[in-house]
């Protein structure tokens, strides 16, 4: 569906954005890669995708927190491969504190990776996509851009920005062939996730399927993590002919979260 086109998945070295970029690369697109990592697996895991699926894969090591290389990352994808057809802004970091005792440089940190990144790299991609005539730009927002958590607030914030952001710009393009999206996951089973359950599980000295589920009944009714690979098929569906009039949406895949 997606052979000759090119897609930007940033913060893609691990998590929901290998997960997405996977299923882009299975669809037959060429993927720039952003993220974090020791050189050399990095280099390993774009080698593994380019052979797994017969596409071209790329880096980029591009600092989300600075305009300058998320723009230049934009327009570099456009250079090396063609053309920007499809852009997942995922990239994300977290920090837990109370509004009074959140450190400004956290907050102004989780803002320009969560909120500002989704900006520039969106208005970086836009003028590619219209010279191609088609595009998508898919945002991975959260549960937490429709709702909101204690001691959250730079992330919440951020998120719900990504969201309004995600209206606007599909008001914008409504009349193109270019759609924009954003994708609201609750909890999902990634590395990092993991890590929470098995420290869960030593400090309370519990087996690790209670630690899961202790860390899922909360908030995620259906008790279920959501897994990478779903959200890669989200993102798939959002590329595909049957999501061309899907335009400002915020897709919950959060096992029933913001239903409550």
């Amino acid at each position: 569906m997606l052979k000759g086109k090119a897609a930007i998945v940033t913060g893609s070295t691990s998590g929901i954005g290998l997960g997405i970029a996977r299923s882009l690369a299975g669809a037959g697109a060429d993927i720039l890669l952003n993220g974090f990592g020791e050189p050399d697996a990095i280099e390993a895991l774009r080698a593994d995708l380019a052979a797994e699926f017969g596409v071209r894969v790329a880096y980029d090591g591009a600092d989300m927190s600075d305009p300058g290389q998320v723009r230049a990352m934009v327009d570099g994808c456009a250079a090396r491969f063609g053309s920007v057809d499809v852009i997942v802004n995922n990239a994300g970091i977290q920090h837990t504190a109370s509004v009074e005792e959140f450190p400004t440089d956290r907050w102004d940190a989780v803002i320009a990776i969560n909120l500002s990144a989704v900006f520039h790299g969106t208005a970086a991609a836009i003028p590619h996509m219209r010279r191609a005539g088609w595009g998508r730009i898919i945002n991975i927002a959260s549960a937490h851009g429709l709702v909101a958590s204690v001691n959250k607030s730079a992330y919440v914030a951020a998120k719900h920005g990504v969201v309004g952001l995600t209206k606007v710009t599909a008001l914008e393009l409504s009349g193109t062939d270019i759609t924009c999206n954003a994708i609201c996951p609750g909890w999902v089973l990634t590395p990092l996730v993991q890590k929470q359950i098995d420290a869960l599980a030593a400090r309370e000295g519990i087996a690790e399927p209670e630690a899961r589920l202790r860390l899922l009944s909360e908030k995620q009714p259906s008790g279920q993590f959501t897994t990478p690979e779903q959200l890669g098929g989200v993102a798939l569906f959002l590329c595909s002919p049957a999501a061309d009039n899907i335009r400002g949406v915020s897709l919950p895949v959060d096992g029933g979260w913001t239903a409550q």
